[in-house]
């Protein structure tokens, strides 16, 4: 009789060897045949650790002691890198967190693709010559400690807000303006939410700067829309903070974990800030969605139309296309660019930065792929290449069985998840061969990989 494997519990302490790191950063080691994962543990060392959470498949621990550390282990430049949790690798020399990038893509093809891993040309990660203060956007939550006005992010796996007041991966721009808001909001005793008595005003900061113009648009998030003393309030933001382009007010009074709410008005200075991608530049209000990395965006980008490889005459669709940025950076070298998005201020907002550009070969249309491009196709609209940049949670079931009838000549994979990835190319690869995936490290010192795979019709 085959022998049950011995079960861990809960408080229990034994010896790890780290195998890899999992899609989380966290380090990955098997004790007695079981997984465990452990927060903070790097590929190659020898932790004791103890288990802090049993499930059924996996364990969770946490490192008590390293008897080997990793060659590649660093000391965090982030004074609350362990308490935040919005940066998982930190500790892990840049180097080495490229690579471990790319062995992240790997396991996500092991695990939910069933094309051999041999077979896939996975390349090098792209990196940042600097990787450091490279977010364009903070939103840090507001709250009070000691009588104190504090911002920054909820603790890891808690509700207790840790106050930043100098984040290592955010533009030095949005740092000074938190910083400064905050005091201005300490000085003219503004009242700060609490959100479990669900008192007072000021929610969250929300502060965005352009790279390439430096301007800054600062949102303030408030629980309701009167603000007492507002003329002075804007009026020592725009002493202290000249930078300062745009001061918005978006009122969310509900209790709820989303940021923004419905109302979003102007209090001071223009309604957009401007920022440039390449030849492109693009206006920016309060909401839209911008790359929150722009100089990796540009490489991002570069690798898309490496991959599409156009040569003037092409019929392109940019499905998911948000505002158009993908499409316009190819529209170029296209014969003509077709782009869908189920959110209608996001197409309207391609259209104005396509006629912006002066492009004339471009079209946009609200909806989704799945449907317009069978009515495009019928219409006798045929596509050379696709191009998908979509959520988290991959394209749509309908949308890839639309591209395996359509069979357009390449396709072009953009991703921010490599699981969602993976699954996907295993539902194309019954027509078309994986030329290559080039991962892009678009969020230093955390587990995020964005991808960019080439897919060719198999002849």
């Amino acid at each position: 009789m085959e022998k049950a494997a011995i079960k861990i519990k809960k408080g229990q302490q034994f010896p790890l060897t780290i195998k890899r790191l999992g899609i989380n950063g966290e380090g990955v080691g098997y004790f007695k045949k079981q997984v465990v994962f452990v927060p903070g543990a790097l590929p190659g060392e020898e932790v004791v650790v103890e288990a802090t959470k049993i499930e059924p498949r996996y364990a969770e621990a946490k490192i008590k002691t390293i008897r080997k550390k990793s060659p590649y282990r660093v000391q965090p430049l982030c004074p609350v890198y362990e308490q935040c949790g919005g940066c998982q690798l930190q500790h892990l020399d840049y180097e080495a967190q490229l690579n471990e990038k790319r062995d992240i893509v790997i396991q996500a093809f092991e695990r939910h693709c069933r094309i051999p891993i041999r077979e896939l040309h996975i390349k090098p990660t792209i990196g940042m010559d600097n990787p450091w203060n490279y977010r364009n956007k903070s939103q840090f939550q507001v709250g009070k400690q000691k009588g104190k006005v504090i911002a920054g992010l909820y603790g890891l796996n808690s509700h207790q807000l840790i106050d930043i007041s100098e984040c290592s991966i955010q533009h030095q721009a949005t740092n000074k303006v938190t910083k400064i808001v905050k005091m201005i909001l300490q000085d003219l005793q503004i009242p700060i939410y609490d959100e479990r008595k669900r008192t007072g005003l000021v929610r969250t900061i929300v502060a965005r700067v352009g790279f390439h113009t430096g301007d800054v648009q600062l949102v303030l998030i408030m629980a309701e829309k009167e603000i007492p003393r507002k003329e002075l309030l804007i009026a020592e933001i725009k002493r202290r903070l000249p930078e300062v382009k745009s001061i918005v007010q978006n009122v969310n009074g509900r209790k709820t974990s989303l940021i923004f709410g419905e109302e979003t008005f102007l209090l001071e200075g223009e309604e957009y800030i401007q920022e440039v991608l390449g030849d492109l530049s693009f206006e920016l209000s309060a909401r839209a969605f911008f790359q929150l990395n722009p100089v990796q965006t540009v490489k991002l980008y570069d690798e898309v139309k490496k991959a599409a490889a156009l040569t003037g005459s092409e019929k392109v669709v940019d499905a998911y296309c948000g505002v158009g940025t993908i499409g316009l950076w190819l529209a170029k070298e296209a014969g003509e660019v077709r782009g869908m998005d189920i959110i209608p201020e996001a197409i309207e907002d391609a259209k104005k930065n396509a006629v912006k550009h002066g492009f004339t070969n471009t079209w946009y249309e609200v909806g989704k792929a799945e449907v317009l491009l069978p009515k495009w196709v019928k219409e006798g609209w045929k596509p050379d290449i696709v191009i998908v940049d979509p959520p988290r949670t991959g394209c749509d079931e309908q949308l890839l069985k639309t591209i395996l009838k359509v069979k357009p000549k390449k396709m072009v994979y953009v991703s921010c998840n490599p699981s969602s990835l993976a699954r996907d190319i295993d539902a194309l690869s019954k027509f078309y061969k994986v030329d290559y995936i080039q991962p892009v490290d678009m969020f230093p010192h955390t587990a995020h990989v964005e991808c960019v795979a080439k897919l060719t019709l198999k002849l």
